[in-house]
């Protein structure tokens, strides 16, 4: 039997993958390999301009990235990894005036604050805030491009949370 070059190569590679424990992941997620579950509680809505369906779109929004990019169950209670937190801002402002003092665009901005608890790694808990925008043109109202933005906006900022509680970004 002859074995070459790439049959060696193939034997020196699985093994060393399979000698491999936790923490590598293809999406950059750094997590132990004793981390099995994680649990999302509801974001309330704190802001004081209050968007009805925006504690539902972030918290779905927050598992679904979760459970789509690392190996984690979903559990309702005691998860490994916890996020707990609250939207605190959800606002709409003028951006980019023209020379006749009218806005040509407008700014739907979106802040949360997040508590992360890792019960395997504590040094790796913390509390901070998020927070991203989208610009729309004035000429647009904004019920027309809410729901779009205000999921545009979930996606960055729950990216965000991912990368600063499990690729250490």
């Amino acid at each position: 039997m002859k074995i070459n070059k790439v049959h060696i190569l193939l034997i020196v590679l699985s093994i060393a993958f399979s000698a491999c424990k936790g923490g590598y992941s293809f999406t950059g997620a750094d997590i132990s390999a004793d981390t099995k579950t994680f649990t999302v509680e509801l974001f309330p809505n704190h802001a004081s301009l209050v968007q009805p369906t925006l504690s539902n779109v972030f918290t779905e929004t927050l598992k679904d990235k979760f459970l789509s990019q690392t190996s984690l169950q979903l559990v309702n209670d005691n998860g490994d990894l916890y996020f707990e937190g609250e939207i605190t801002n959800y606002s709409v402002s003028a951006q980019a005036y023209q020379g006749n003092e009218t806005s040509a665009l407008t700014r739907l901005t979106i802040g949360v604050r997040v508590r992360f608890t890792n019960n395997i790694e504590p040094a790796k808990s913390f509390e901070s805030s998020f927070s991203r925008y989208a610009d729309f043109e004035s000429s647009q109202n904004l019920s027309a491009v809410e729901g779009e933005l205000m999921q545009q906006i979930c996606n960055e900022l729950v990216d965000d949370i991912f990368n600063k509680s499990v690729a250490n970004w």
